[in-house]
């Protein structure tokens, strides 16, 4: 892992909204991510938060048109154009919907996929550089990060058995191949080692039921770590 520069690192934090949540969810294709979101969100509403998920690229009118430009494409996107265009869909989805709704307090806003994501596919997988990436999610709004990012972890083999199982058609970047996949992986581990107290590593190897319990005791922890504070 390259050397990041601690002041780099330093100008990231979460928003300052009291009794409102910002959360992520990551991880490789296969993972499982969506399916546990929905359990995240009824687990959340059930402890009275007002709950809204956005997906990224997307979010917006902005955003999904990028989003749909990306994952269309038929012809290979220069790696600082993909990550400039990740993080204008971002920058656009933090001003006109994430901040205004954390600002309502017991609100929660889940991100399917967020920097951690850009870190991985365009710094690690396309080789920009996880510095690279960073630089340009430096300045505000791009410079906030989540309370909590979920990472569920799989590997190569169990994320290819599940795709077959699927049998879903491939995107942009589902289409790559076995190398671009371990890339992915090392990306989602060099981020985890750059932000250990955001990033809960979620043993996705494990039974739905399982993972879902994993998921569930992290946000417990993080709801009450942040009452106490509150207090």
């Amino acid at each position: 892992m390259s050397e990041i520069p601690k002041d780099l690192l330093d100008s990231f934090r979460p928003p300052a909204f009291p009794g409102s949540f910002f959360l992520s969810f990551e991880g490789i294709e296969g993972a499982g991510k969506s399916t546990q979101l929905k359990h995240a969100k009824e687990f959340l509403e059930n402890k009275g938060f007002r709950v809204l998920v956005l997906r990224e690229p997307g979010g917006t009118s902005f955003g999904e048109k990028l989003r749909k430009s990306i994952l269309e494409s038929k012809e290979p996107i220069n790696p600082l154009a993909e990550a400039h265009l990740f993080c204008s869909s971002r920058a656009q989805l933090l001003q006109e919907v994430t901040l205004k709704e954390l600002n309502n307090p017991g609100t929660i806003v889940i991100l399917d996929r967020y920097l951690d994501s850009t870190i991985a596919y365009q710094g690690k997988a396309r080789n920009l550089g996880t510095k690279t990436v960073l630089e340009l999610h430096k300045h505000f709004p791009l410079n906030l990060v989540p309370h909590m990012t979920i990472y569920i972890k799989i590997s190569l083999e169990t994320s290819h058995n599940r795709q077959k199982m699927r049998n879903a058609p491939k995107d942009y970047f589902e289409s790559q191949g076995d190398d671009f996949y371990k890339l992915l992986i090392s990306g989602y581990e060099e981020a985890a080692a750059l932000f250990p107290k955001r990033i809960s590593i979620i043993d996705g190897e494990k039974s739905f039921d399982e993972v879902k319990e994993q998921i569930s005791n992290q946000l417990e922890a993080l709801i009450q770590s942040r009452e106490e504070v509150l207090k």
